[in-house]
């Protein structure tokens, strides 16, 4: 999850973000947002992260690596030509790579925590709150 390259910390969490969103898990999507914000995403991405395949705070490379996070994180794994071509347009395999991990990372723990109905921290709820609850978010089964 360290940033070591152009994939960057903020955007490996919203990538985790968006895989948890997938999954369906609150406590991932709680914890990858609020992550998100400490590790230098910006407050117009944080607000508008569900919308980032169309709002202008996000660029296509953003838009293509948040694309791919959503289908591989789907069962049936989602990732197509298209996908991959778009990826591969912006981003070495190296890169990829980094990312894919960062979503195979989050593929277990949002089954973990799910699961678990892992209780969740206030930090992370006040998170979830405010990026998050206009689109619905609440603790569900994580109290």
């Amino acid at each position: 999850m360290a940033n070591e390259g152009r994939v960057t910390s903020a955007l490996k969490r919203m990538i985790a973000w968006v895989s948890s969103n997938a999954t369906g898990c609150r406590y991932c999507q709680a914890h990858a947002i609020r992550a998100a914000e400490r590790y230098g995403g910006t407050q117009e991405q944080l607000d508008n992260i569900w919308d980032y395949r169309t709002h202008p705070a996000f660029s296509e490379a953003e838009r293509v690596a948040l694309d791919f996070s959503l289908a591989a994180s789907q069962i049936h794994n989602m990732v197509n030509e298209q996908i991959k071509e778009r990826l591969y347009a912006h981003w070495d395999e190296g890169e990829i790579i980094e990312m894919l991990g960062v979503i195979s990372l989050f593929g277990y723990l949002n089954r973990w925590n799910d699961s678990m109905g892992t209780s969740i921290e206030e930090g992370a709820v006040l998170s979830g709150q405010q990026y998050l609850g206009k689109h619905g978010w609440n603790k569900g089964k994580h109290l």
